[in-house]
C-alpha cells in the first residue's frame, strides 16, 4: 500500500490531539498487574503494541476489561503473583512488552513460552536475559540463543544483586525495576551505560505514583528495591503521547504555522518533551498554555541549523532528520548510534530516505550531519516496517510535491489513525 502525501498549499494553524503515551500505557499495564487489587487505567493507547501486551496479560490469567471507546483498561492484580503457572504469549514486535514481560516471567515461578514477530527476534535481548539467568531464571531457546522464541521461568532462588548494561536499551533496567517486587527481598541493580535514562526516570516516577519508592544510589549508579516493596492499585490517568505530538510540533517551523497539541505539558513524564527545546533552538517559540503546549514558528520562516545530542530522546532523531533539509544551516544529530538496533536500522533508514529526497547527509562518529536542500525530489519513502520512519518522513511531503510512503500503516504499532489525524489537522 502507498500513501501519497499531499503538499499543504494553504497552511493554517494546527490544533490536534494524539493518543495516550505508549511508554506510560505499557508501564501502567505491568505495574497494575503487579499491584494488589483493581486498577483503572484511563486515556490508554490502543495500538498493535498495547494490544499484544493486553492479550499477554489475559493469557497469563489476569482479569482484564477493555473499553476502547472510553480508552480505559481495568486490571486486577495479585500482588506479584501470576494466576497461571504455564502459558504461551506472543509479544509481536512490541519491544516494551517483550522486555517487560520477559523480566516479569523470568522472575516468576512457572513455565512460560514467549514468541514474537520476526522483527522482534532480531532486536537486542541478551543483556536482560543474562541478568535474569544470574537471578535464577531457567531459559530454553527454540532457535537462537538469547533471542525469541524461548521458554522461561524461575526457581525462586534469587541473588541479592545483579548488573545490567543499558547501552542497547534502557528497557532492560526498567523491566527489572518494575518486576523486582516478585523476589520479596532487598535487591540492588547496578547499572552500566547511560542510554535512555530519561525513560528509566519515567519508570521510577510511575513506580512511586503506584506506591513504590525506589532508592537510588547515584554515587554507585545503582537502584535498591526494599524487601517489603509493593504496588497500590489505583485509578491512573495516562498522558498524551509526546513522541506522537512531536510530529505535529515539527510541522510548525516546516509550514510556518502555530501548532498546539492538547493535553501536552512541560512537566510531562516523557523525555521526548525535550524535542521542544530543539525546536526553540531552531527559532520557534514554545509556550505551555492551560490546555496544551503551543509551538510558534520562527520569525521570517528562517529555521536555524545547529547540532543536538538526542541520546536521551532518540525517537525524535527521525523527526529532526525529516525537517533538517529545510533549515538554513546544516543540522547535526548526535548520541544516536544505538538506534541502529531499534525496529530497523534507523540511521540507515534516515540516510537512504534523505538520499531519495535529494538531500546530502554524512555520518559522524555518533550520529549524522544533514545539509540544507536546494529542492526536494519526488520519491517513495521506504518505511522498513518501522512506524516512526513512516510518520517522520511524511513531513517533507507536506512541504514538497511527490512524496509517497510505502506501507504507511506500519504506524499502527503506536498511532493507528495517524494519517486520519494528519489530514484533519493540516488540510
Amino acid at each position: 500500500m502507498i500513501y501519497k502525501v499531499k503538499k499543504v498549499n494553504h497552511p493554517h494553524d494546527i490544533v490536534t490531539s494524539v493518543p495516550g503515551s505508549k511508554s506510560i500505557t505499557n508501564r501502567a499495564l505491568l505495574i497494575a498487574a503487579l499491584a494488589s487489587g483493581r486498577s483503572v487505567l484511563k486515556g490508554c493507547l490502543f495500538s498493535d503494541d498495547s494490544r499484544h501486551f493486553i492479550d499477554a496479560l489475559i493469557r497469563l490469567g489476569f482479569p482484564v476489561l477493555v473499553d476502547e471507546d472510553k480508552r480505559e483498561i481495568t486490571i486486577t492484580g495479585f500482588g506479584g503473583r501470576i494466576p497461571k503457572n504455564e502459558a504461551e504469549i506472543d509479544v509481536g514486535s512490541a519491544g516494551t512488552a517483550a522486555r517487560f514481560l520477559t523480566a516479569f516471567l523470568g522472575l516468576s515461578k512457572g513455565r512460560y513460552h514467549i514468541v514474537s514477530s520476526e522483527q522482534m527476534k532480531k532486536r537486542p535481548m541478551k543483556d536482560l536475559l543474562v541478568s535474569l539467568e544470574k537471578l535464577g531464571a531457567h531459559i530454553e531457546y527454540d532457535e537462537n540463543e538469547y533471542h525469541f522464541p524461548f521458554t522461561i521461568g524461575n526457581t525462586g532462588e534469587y541473588a541479592d544483586t545483579v548488573d545490567i548494561n543499558v547501552d542497547k536499551s534502557s528497557q532492560f533496567l526498567s523491566a527489572l525495576l518494575i518486576s523486582a517486587i516478585v523476589m520479596e527481598k532487598n535487591f540492588t541493580i547496578n547499572v552500566t551505560g547511560t542510554h535512555g535514562m530519561a525513560y528509566v526516570e519515567m519508570t521510577r516516577l510511575m513506580m512511586k505514583q503506584f506506591g513504590l519508592d525506589v532508592m537510588q544510589d547515584k554515587k554507585n549508579n545503582s537502584f535498591i528495591i526494599p524487601k517489603k516493596a509493593a504496588y497500590e492499585s489505583l485509578d491512573y490517568d495516562i498522558e498524551p503521547d509526546v513522541s506522537a505530538a512531536c510530529y505535529f510540533y515539527a510541522m510548525s517551523p516546516l509550514l510556518h504555522v502555530k501548532s498546539k497539541v492538547m493535553g501536552v505539558h512541560q512537566n510531562s513524564l516523557q523525555g521526548d518533551v525535550a524535542f521542544l527545546d530543539v525546536l526553540a533552538d531552531m527559532g520557534c517559540t514554545i509556550s505551555d498554555e492551560a490546555d496544551g503546549i503551543v509551538c510558534m514558528p520562527p520569525k521570517n520562516a528562517h529555521i536555524h541549523g545547529g547540532s543536538w545530542d538526542l541520546s536521551t530522546f532518540s525517537d525524535q532523531a527521525l523527526t529532526l532528520a525529516a525537517i533538517a533539509p529545510f533549515a538554513k544551516e546544516p543540522v547535526g544529530i548526535e548520541g544516536i548510534s544505538h538506534i541502529r538496533l531499534q525496529e530497523c536500522d534507523r540511521i540507515n533508514a534516515i540516510e537512504e530516505n534523505l538520499a531519495e529526497l535529494g538531500v546530502r547527509v554524512e555520518e559522524t562518529e555518533n550520529g549524522l550531519r544533514i545539509y540544507p536542500a536546494e529542492c526536494i525530489k519526488p520519491c517513495k519513502i521506504k518505511t522498513y516496517d518501522d512506524h516512526r520512519v513512516a510518520m517522520s518522513f511524511t513531513l517533507p511531503g507536506l512541504k514538497a510535491e511527490g512524496v509517497e510512503i510505502i506501507d504507511p500503516y506500519c504506524c499502527r504499532k503506536t498511532f493507528e489513525n495517524f494519517y486520519e489525524v494528519l489530514e484533519e489537522s493540516v488540510y
